[in-house]
């Protein structure tokens, strides 16, 4: 099976193509840059979006759920986020099709059907919300406005890449309203910390929170804050982003309300967003040239059985002892797979189980039900072990927390071994050449030196760290003076 998958080292970008192809998660479609995503994607989507939804009504949000067409001219009102956004846009013209003439048995656009107001399908939903949120907003007793959509979008890539990058998506969108700036900014950070600690916590990915660069800030946006991880081939891919507003969009939807002193203002705005994309993150972070390794806490199968026997007697004996302990390890709120099919021998089931990244292994045939064991193999490691029957639920609910806080541990160690400084623009050039990572650096804070160093290097500033601390020095490529060191990298 691992012959199959491409080393990371020989073509990375094949590597990752061949894991979510191979594992499971997903395939591509007749639609030229979208993906089908397939029920073992779909299943680990599901987990996300499950943990996600209840930390969103934990912090106070209700789902809701909005048009996927967006008239142009409200499209166009906000009009930093439309040029923003234009170049990606799908359009509907016409909404019938009739019978050729000239060509019978195919179909053509009626061309009497022309929409008499254009439709883009969304690239995202600032647009047809803060038009709604017009007529729910009067007074400052509306809010705040704490709505959250999962929905998919559609955004025109030329460049597609399977979870990554694809012309239609899932995700969720946070779209809040305020009464004032501070209680904003508040929301925006509140979500970004939730981001944060889903993706540490669950995802088992380390991540380091920041401001973007007002080259990168979202369309629209007074300010965006963004979580960024790092994958195993040293490039950065955006995890997160919550963005503050602040009154662009009520004042393009012309959104205002009576404050405590009868006095009309704009109202304060936010989005914020995560995607499927965060799949691809869990396998380019995580994964190795045998197959996927999933975390524990988002695995759609946390432990597979896998039974070794000749004839139904011992299959019998075998059932006997496996069915209790699905049970028993069900009840610690563990999933489990028991394969006993007689399909396929139970080698070709272990490497099928190890390219999905199914966290722990069991096999146990009639000799380990005589010596009362059960062989455990975990999948980050490749560790086999061999353990008693008695008491091994527990062993392996302690185990799952194990390989969680593992893969995490691993994965910080790599972001920390790279995370480096650099003082002089031949060091910065030669640590994104021949290291990769998050290269610390100063600039000097203009766009143009922006561009001019991701012309240059295709590196871009990833974020101003919110911890960084303010330090005095050089700009790395024109030497000018910089207050603070930014993180840049190569990225998705």
């Amino acid at each position: 099976m691992s012959k199959e998958i491409t080393s990371r080292l020989q073509d990375y970008s094949q590597w990752y193509n061949d894991l979510v192809i191979k594992g499971s998660l997903a395939d591509y479609s007749a639609v030229r840059g979208c993906m089908v995503i397939k029920p073992y994607g779909f299943a680990l989507w599901e987990n996300m979006r499950d943990v996600l939804d209840r930390m969103f009504k934990e912090t106070g949000h209700q789902n809701a759920y909005f048009p996927l067409f967006v008239p142009k001219s409200l499209f166009e009102a906000e009009e930093k986020n439309a040029e923003g956004f234009a170049k990606e846009c799908a359009v509907v013209t016409h909404y019938r099709l009739k019978n050729d003439p000239s060509n019978p048995g195919k179909l053509m656009v009626d061309p009497e059907a022309k929409l008499e107001e254009e439709l883009v399908v969304r690239p995202t939903s600032e647009a047809i919300i803060w038009n709604t949120y017009k007529g729910w907003i009067q007074s400052y007793r509306d809010l705040p406005i704490l709505v959250n959509q999962w929905a998919n979008v559609v955004r025109w890539e030329m460049r597609t890449r399977l979870f990554l990058r694809t012309a239609e998506f899932l995700w969720q969108e946070g779209h809040t309203a305020h009464a004032t700036k501070e209680e904003a900014l508040e929301e925006t950070r509140k979500m970004l910390d939730v981001y944060a600690d889903f993706v540490e916590n669950w995802m088992a990915l380390p991540v380091i929170k920041g401001v973007k660069s007002p080259n990168e800030r979202f369309a629209g946006a007074e300010d965006t804050y963004c979580i960024e991880a790092l994958m195993q081939d040293g490039k950065a891919l955006q995890a997160g982003t919550s963005h503050f507003l602040g009154q662009n969009f009520a004042r393009a939807f012309d959104v205002k309300f009576s404050d405590r002193e009868n006095k009309l203002d704009y109202v304060w705005a936010t989005s914020w967003g995560v995607s499927t994309r965060l799949i691809g993150a869990l396998v380019m972070a995580h994964s190795d040239d045998e197959g996927l390794i999933l975390p524990p806490k988002l695995a759609p199968t946390q432990v597979v059985i896998v039974p070794i026997f000749k004839g139904p007697d011992q299959k019998a004996l075998l059932d006997n002892t496996v069915l209790p302990l699905m049970k028993e390890l069900r009840s610690l709120g563990i999933t489990v797979k028991y394969d006993d099919s007689d399909n396929a021998r139970p080698g070709w089931k272990f490497a099928e189980y190890e390219m999905k990244g199914v966290p722990v292994r069991l096999a146990i045939g009639a000799r380990d039900l005589e010596n009362k064991v059960v062989e455990v193999a975990r999948r980050d490691t490749k560790e086999k072990t061999t353990v008693p029957l008695e008491g091994i639920a527990n062993y392996i609910h302690q185990l799952l927390e194990d390989i969680q806080q593992s893969m995490y541990n691993r994965a910080l160690q790599f972001r920390n071994d790279h995370i480096t400084p650099a003082n002089s623009w031949e060091e910065f050039v030669s640590l994104l050449d021949n290291k990769g990572g998050f290269i610390s650096a100063h600039w000097d804070g203009t766009a143009e030196t922006e561009e001019k160093i991701k012309e240059l290097t295709k590196a871009t500033i990833r974020c101003i760290p919110l911890d960084h601390p303010a330090e005095s020095g050089s700009c790395v490529y024109t030497g000018k003076p910089s207050a603070q060191r930014v993180l840049f990298a190569r990225a998705y």
